[in-house]
């Protein structure tokens, strides 16, 4: 394990360099992986471990609409596509892929399928951290692991395509084999990681719930939507509006700031730019750091866990998500958006 120095602290990572793809497939080649779920990061991660060369089958509800995206995808029904039953009894390691609220529906089926030896894996920390909430309790002589890749299944499998890895976070609630390290760091090399960071499943999951309703979904959408409305209100048009609160930000500054970060980003913008953005970070930083102290409270305490148990428990909670949704997309700016993007220069 490398020690690595990140801004004057120390972290334990995991490269691919120390931890070459042939040594996890040596690892793992008595492994079944099944991965349980077929909807957000399963595919993703399936795949990639399938074309990484690892044995992997797939487990879903039959005659669902990720079942037969499976299918498309190229697992076979009756050789690498089961029922989770099925996949759950033939997986030695089972990777947990569901959302959190299936995770709770169909725990039952799994925890009668975890015989001694075998590894329960997570891509999120939420079901054993708030377990007194989940009732997601695992046994103790089976090893409890998590990779949580720092972006959707999604990105994961683009970036695999690309020859690129998606950095991930790994950890370890329970080596019951004396296997876990071994085992978690080799699944995470397998599904595409770029380097593996270590964290804990409390600290991934306050992390991860955080930032989806911080800065990576939550307050950009309210940023986004703050400033078009007041350019709107002032007499932009809707095409100025979203190109300066939407379209310079994701397709030129935010690849400069991936590229070699925000001070490189600075650099390559006007003076002008730069000496507002300089004067200007501060207030926003002091408006919106309270919220995120809320926000991180909200999270710690289990709060935002029970609102999302509660609510995607639902019956009728796809529809409700999609009326939410379908007022984001009919909004004036993301109907300007829609259109804004089949005007780039690579879609004409």
């Amino acid at each position: 394990m490398a020690i690595m120095n990140f801004g004057g602290v120390e972290e334990n990572v995991r490269t691919r360099e120390e931890f070459p793809l042939e040594k996890a497939r040596e690892v793992l080649k008595d492994e079944t992986i099944a991965v349980i779920g077929y909807g957000v990061q399963g595919p993703g991660q399936a795949l990639n471990l399938r074309d990484n060369g690892f044995n992997v089958i797939v487990g879903q509800r039959k005659d669902s609409k990720t079942w037969d995206k499976a299918v498309a995808d190229g697992w076979v029904p009756g050789e690498t596509l089961f029922d989770i039953d099925e996949a759950c009894q033939r997986g030695t390691i089972i990777q947990y892929l569901l959302s959190d609220a299936a995770q709770i529906a169909v725990w039952p089926t799994v925890k009668k399928n975890l015989t001694p030896g075998k590894a329960l894996y997570f891509s999120h920390g939420f079901a054993v951290t708030y377990k007194e909430r989940t009732g997601i309790i695992p046994p103790a002589d089976v090893d409890v692991i998590l990779v949580a890749p720092k972006g959707s299944g999604t990105s994961l499998r683009r970036m695999f395509l690309q020859g690129r890895g998606l950095n991930s976070s790994f950890a370890i609630f329970q080596d019951a084999t004396g296997k876990a390290l071994d085992r978690v760091v080799a699944l995470g090399i397998g599904v595409g990681s770029g380097y593996l960071f270590e964290t804990t499943f409390k600290r991934e999951v306050y992390s991860d719930l955080t930032g989806e309703r911080g800065t990576l979904m939550g307050a950009i959408q309210g940023i986004f939507a703050a400033q078009y409305e007041v350019l709107r209100e002032n007499g932009h048009t809707p095409s100025e509006a979203f190109n300066e609160t939407v379209e310079e930000l994701t397709q030129s500054l935010m690849p400069l700031v991936a590229e070699n970060g925000m001070d490189w980003m600075y650099a390559n913008c006007s003076t002008t730019a730069q000496r507002g953005a300089l004067d200007w970070w501060g207030p926003f930083h002091d408006a919106t750091k309270p919220v995120f102290e809320k926000l991180y409270s909200e999270v710690a305490c289990g709060n935002e866990a029970q609102r999302s148990i509660d609510l995607n428990s639902k019956a009728d909670y796809r529809e409700k998500l999609e009326e939410e949704l379908k007022e984001l997309r009919e909004s004036e700016m993301w109907r300007t958006g829609a259109v804004v993007r089949k005007l780039r220069p690579e879609n004409n």
